[in-house]
């Protein structure tokens, strides 16, 4: 009796290395971007914010679907100091 062929391949789901989306964008620009304009339209009730909201969320998906890490890497370029002293 012949032993079962061992192969060298492991199965990585898809899910394991895609960063979690909300709406289409990054879940942390998710909530910010509905935050900031859940304050500005329902609390100050300035009714023209909405299409600029609108149009960040639109923004976000583009910058998505060409870099699903890129609201983490906006953050952490935002973070790094520009100089460093020796």
């Amino acid at each position: 009796m012949a032993a079962p062929k061992q192969t060298d391949q492991v199965k990585v789901y898809q899910s394991l290395t895609t960063p979690i989306l909300l709406a289409g964008v990054p879940r942390q620009f998710a909530i910010l971007n509905g935050t900031f304009c859940a304050a500005l339209v329902l609390g100050l009730q300035s009714f023209y914010a909405l299409p600029v909201c609108i149009a960040l969320h639109v923004i976000g998906v583009i910058f998505t679907k060409k870099d699903p890490n890129f609201f983490s890497v906006m953050l952490r370029h935002l973070k790094q100091k520009n100089y460093y002293d020796v």
